[in-house]
């Protein structure tokens, strides 16, 4: 439930929404950006899972101080280590994944410190319901990769959203309604 929350959430790809402000735009690495969540499960354990496709852009203008994104994550692609937990997840009782494919999140507003994005709000989608969340940005930094030598940006971002307020209600108290969302991201200058 609560990687259903987490991957409609985050759920964590990054696809610019066109037009917002200048600057350059980043195309998201979806080898280094796993979107995942925890939830208690009855009050004894926190559950954990992670989306394994997301994928997006990002379009950052530190001088201006504008951050926007789109993220996008395959609903279907919930990863938990257990396949039958995993085809649960799936279906309606939680991300039904067939009806509502993609878990979205679109940023549109930033709050900087300095030269630094610390906050990113805008409308997260999970299961056709659309409601404003702010990532809280706990890591940021761009440079160039050793390895590639491409402009590369990275960050650690998070959420708690309830996951009744999108309707996902199955196991409700028993299974958590609050949902931590964390999101890695890592996205390559284009």
């Amino acid at each position: 439930m609560l990687r259903s929350t987490l991957s409609a959430a985050a759920v964590v790809l990054f696809t610019l929404a066109p037009g917002v402000h200048a600057g350059d735009r980043y195309t998201l690495d979806p080898t280094h950006t796993y979107p995942s969540f925890e939830i208690s499960h009855l009050g004894f354990s926190t559950q954990r899972g992670r989306f394994n496709e997301t994928s997006g852009s990002i379009v950052l203008d530190r001088a201006g101080k504008a951050l926007s994104a789109d993220i996008r994550i395959r609903a279907a692609s919930v990863d938990t280590g257990l396949a039958k937990l995993e085809d649960h997840l799936r279906n309606a009782d939680f991300f039904h994944a067939d009806k509502h494919p993609e878990i979205r999140f679109i940023g549109s507003w930033a709050r900087f410190d300095g030269d630094r994005p610390v906050e990113l709000s805008g409308e997260f989608t999970l299961l056709g319901v659309t409601r404003p969340l702010t990532l809280t940005i706990s890591h940021f930094q761009c440079g160039v990769h050793p390895k590639t030598k491409k402009d590369v940006c990275g960050a650690d971002a998070s959420a708690t959203i309830k996951r009744s307020d999108y309707g996902m209600t199955y196991g409700v108290p028993a299974i958590g309604d609050e949902v931590r969302l964390l999101i890695q991201v890592e996205a390559v200058k284009d």
